[in-house]
């Protein structure tokens, strides 16, 4: 079986991040689902950004095929499914950090939601450490 190539042939790291999870609406989804605690779809297709239905579901699957995120059966429900992010997916944890610092420090937005950045300005440690574990922080 011969694997497929990316669109970023370089080797370089940040291209093969940007490859798996660069466009606007993957990041946010993962940003949900580890933040949040969203498990489901109709929880993820509520987040804060009003993502599109076909929209949600290529950006779950493509993040699946990444092993990013994981779908299950609902234990409670036979017919729905539940979404969670990978050991891989939850490693990206620092990475939400920083970008959540960075907005932080730039963002001119008076309205910025800080409740985060509140919580990494506390703990950083723990609050890294809780969404690894897959936990919410």
């Amino acid at each position: 079986m011969t694997q497929s190539r990316s669109k970023y042939d370089s080797g370089c790291p940040v291209a093969y991040a940007l490859d798996i999870f660069g466009d606007r609406w993957s990041l946010l989804v993962i940003r949900d689902m580890a933040v949040k605690g969203a498990r489901t779809y109709g929880e993820l297709l509520a987040g804060w950004e009003g993502i599109s239905t076909n929209i949600l579901a290529q950006r779950l699957k493509q993040l699946e095929q990444a092993g990013i995120v994981t779908k299950k059966k609902d234990p409670d429900s036979g017919r729905s499914f539940v979404y969670e992010l990978t050991q891989k997916g939850r490693d990206l944890a620092p990475v939400l950090i920083e970008i959540a610092l960075w907005s932080g420090r730039h963002n001119p937005d008076p309205d910025a939601m800080t409740g985060f950045l509140d919580k990494i300005s506390a703990d950083r440690t723990g609050t890294e450490a809780r969404m690894r574990a897959g936990e919410r922080p």
